[in-house]
């Protein structure tokens, strides 16, 4: 399995990770970019272990991590495609990938000659399991090269496991007593929900 310490995604930080308030963006926007930058440290990361774990495209792995969190049933291709936003022929060509390497079923849905449910099937369930070892580290990786300890702070709401790598970073002594960046930003923007959302799913019909 290639090493992420050697892939190419370790790019320069996320300027927006390294502000220190003075910037013109709010504190909103600066969320925004740091998740930007963090999802594609992440994505450029995960390509190689993906390939070499799974054997699929970063696309179909992202199929399969949706269809993943659906225990014991399926999702339809429409919700996969406003879930994904991507153009249902473009998925079609990426579930059938995945259908003919075993990884996926497809089946009409009941009352609904136009419906497409796919899910799991038990040999995806078992190369997921055996890889998520190696893919939860690939992410925190990634995450730890583009993140700092305010920005770690800022996610773990939104992330597993962020809090544990926030106090890993947490300041010792008399630096622990300094009020951090986010939290000056925390202040002015109290009960503004300064959280980054996920991008407006696209709208899509069967």
């Amino acid at each position: 399995m290639a090493d992420p310490a050697d892939h190419p995604a370790d790019l320069p930080a996320c300027p927006s990770a390294q502000d220190s308030g003075n910037g013109l963006l709010p504190p909103e926007l600066r969320g925004w970019m740091l998740l930007l930058a963090a999802t594609g440290a992440v994505e450029q990361r995960l390509r190689s272990v993906v390939k070499d774990r799974l054997d699929v495209s970063h696309d179909e792995f992202l199929v399969l991590c949706l269809l993943a969190e659906q225990p014991g049933q399926g999702l339809r291709m429409t919700r996969i495609a406003e879930l994904l936003g991507r153009p249902k022929t473009r998925l079609t060509y990426q579930i059938a990938c995945l259908q003919h390497a075993g990884l996926v079923t497809r089946q009409s849905v009941c009352g609904d000659k136009r419906g497409v449910e796919v899910a799991l099937t038990d040999k995806a369930r078992r190369l997921l399991r055996e890889a998520s070892g190696a893919l939860a580290e690939t992410v925190t990786a990634a995450l730890d090269h583009v993140m700092g300890p305010e920005q770690c702070a800022a996610l773990s709401g939104l992330l597993p496991d962020a809090e544990a790598r926030t106090e890993a970073h947490a300041p010792t002594g008399a630096e622990a007593h300094a009020p951090t960046g986010a939290e000056a930003h925390a202040g002015a923007s109290a009960g503004s929900g300064a959280r980054a959302g996920a991008d407006p799913e696209p709208a899509a019909s069967d």
